[in-house]
């Protein structure tokens, strides 16, 4: 059987996982609520 707490001790993220998050979180996304916003705003003017 297998000892789960020795695999999570043992468990290392790979480099290409923390390359996406790294990735994922430099990288400038509109959202639904940035065009509303811009919608409104435009709306005013």
């Amino acid at each position: 059987m297998l000892d789960f707490e020795e695999e999570i001790a043992r468990f290392r993220p790979s480099l290409e996982v923390d390359q996406v998050e790294d990735a994922i979180k430099s990288e400038d996304l509109t959202d639904l609520t940035d065009l509303m916003v811009e919608l409104l705003n435009t709306k005013k003017e």
